[in-house]
C-alpha cells in the first residue's frame, strides 16, 4: 500500500445516491484475485453500451473528467454486497478518494485497507461539491481534512489507526508484522 498524506485533485461528480458494488464494478469481472485491469470495467453498466463503446453522456466518458482523482457521489456509496474489488477498480482507474455524505461501512473498510480514502461530509459541503464538479479540493489525511477552493476546511472523521496505516503506506499485515519482534517478547513472557 502507498503512503497517502494529501490528495489535491479536480472531482468528478456522480450525484446518484445508493451506488452500490454491483454497480461500481458488475459481479461478472469478479472472476480475478488481482487488481490490475479492474479500472476498465469501473461502472461497466454505466460507461459503456451493449456493444462496449464508451457512452459519451456518462460523465467519466466526458474529456473534463480526465485525471480527475476524486469523485463526489450522492448519499449512501459503496452500498451492497462486500467486495473488495469495488476499491480496486476505483483505484486502478486513477480514482483515489469518494466524498460522500454517506459510504457503506463494508465498502468503507475495505477501502481503508487498500488505500483509497472514504470522506464523509455534511450535507452543506456535499450539496456544494455536486454542484460544482471540476472544483479543486485537498484531502489532508494527517489533519483529516478536506480544503474546498474558497480556503474553507472541513474535517471528516478517520479512525486513528486507519490514519496510521494510510499516512505510513502500511496494511493491516503490515502493522503486525512489524511489531513482529515485539509479538514474539510478549510470548515469550506468557
Amino acid at each position: 500500500m502507498k503512503a497517502v498524506q494529501t490528495l489535491r485533485s479536480r472531482t468528478v461528480v456522480l450525484p446518484s445516491s445508493n451506488i452500490d458494488t454491483d454497480q461500481i464494478i458488475p459481479a461478472r469481472f469478479l472472476t480475478t484475485t488481482t487488481r490490475e485491469g479492474l479500472g476498465l470495467s469501473l461502472f461497466a453498466d454505466w460507461r459503456y453500451d451493449a456493444q462496449g463503446t464508451p457512452k459519451p453522456d456518462f460523465v467519466l466518458n466526458r474529456p473534463e473528467a480526465a485525471g480527475c482523482r476524486i469523485l463526489v457521489a450522492g448519499h449512501n456509496f459503496g452500498c451492497g454486497s462486500s467486495r473488495e474489488h469495488a476499491p480496486w477498480a476505483l483505484l486502478d482507474y486513477g480514482i483515489h478518494a469518494v466524498i460522500s455524505t454517506e459510504i457503506a461501512d463494508i465498502f468503507r473498510s475495505n477501502s481503508l485497507k487498500n488505500g483509497f480514502l472514504p470522506v464523509v461530509v455534511d450535507q452543506a459541503t456535499s450539496d456544494w461539491l455536486l454542484a460544482n464538479p471540476g472544483a479543486e479540493v485537498t484531502i489532508d489525511v494527517a489533519q483529516t481534512t478536506l480544503s474546498l477552493p474558497s480556503g474553507t476546511r472541513v474535517k471528516f472523521p478517520l479512525e486513528d489507526f486507519s490514519r496510521y496505516c494510510l499516512l505510513n503506506g502500511v496494511d493491516e499485515l503490515g502493522f503486525l508484522l512489524d511489531r513482529q519482534s515485539q509479538i514474539e517478547a510478549y510470548e515469550r513472557q506468557r
